[in-house]
């Protein structure tokens, strides 16, 4: 049986990181096999595709530029690892996809619509099992993100650039309901997690776990 992709998406700050452990938890508990990979990043071409996204010395980078090397570093995520895994039957975990760069492409650098196109070939148009957003307001994430380390490039933009890309979420989310799942991230942590897990529950149930 082919295996489940499971995505989170969130701005800056979300909580994405512990939460996916609590994701991971829940699968091993199953005596399920997890493959967790991110993006930007992933694969070791991707992470070093990831190392030029998020440096702040690139800060002339043009957006179709950027909107490019996320697509080819997730090209290669997809091709090396996500792909192969789900062919062995595993959970994949994967910290942000193509949402991602609907909302900060699409939506934040204001590409529209060639971005989905895009994607959509370096994916070979793969969609995940299930979406997570933590939404979370852009100001309050942006301060959680930069509270005890020098902020990324994309860290850096404006809040007007924030609010873009969350708007990009509420899109997908209004557009894509079954699969897409809002949760809002001002909740705790053990909140936050037993939202998380009655989707996971519900997709386990679906697909006969």
């Amino acid at each position: 049986m082919r295996g489940l992709f499971i995505t989170l998406e969130g701005g800056d700050g979300a909580g994405k990181s512990t939460q996916i452990r609590n994701i991971e938890r829940f699968f091993e508990e199953k005596g399920l096999v997890v493959t967790h990979t991110r993006e930007p990043g992933g694969p070791p071409i991707a992470e070093k595709l990831r190392a030029i996204l998020l440096d702040p010395a690139n800060s002339e980078m043009d957006a179709v530029t950027e909107m490019l090397i996320y697509a080819a570093g997730r090209a290669q995520n997809v091709r090396e690892i996500v792909e192969p895994a789900l062919e062995r039957g595993e959970i994949v975990i994967c910290d942000r996809f193509v949402d991602s760069s609907i909302a900060y492409q699409a939506y934040g650098r204001q590409l529209g619509d060639m971005v989905a196109e895009v994607n959509r070939r370096a994916t070979g148009g793969l969609t995940p099992d299930l979406t997570i957003w933590l939404d979370i307001d852009p100001e309050t994430g942006k301060a959680r993100a930069t509270h005890d380390k020098d902020p990324d490039r994309l860290e850096l933009e404006s809040t007007a650039f924030h609010t873009r890309v969350r708007e990009g979420y509420w899109s997908i989310a209004e557009s894509e309901p079954d699969r897409f799942k809002r949760i809002d991230a001002s909740g705790t942590i053990d909140e936050i997690k037993d939202e998380i897990y009655h989707f996971l529950e519900e997709l386990c149930k679906a697909r006969g776990l």
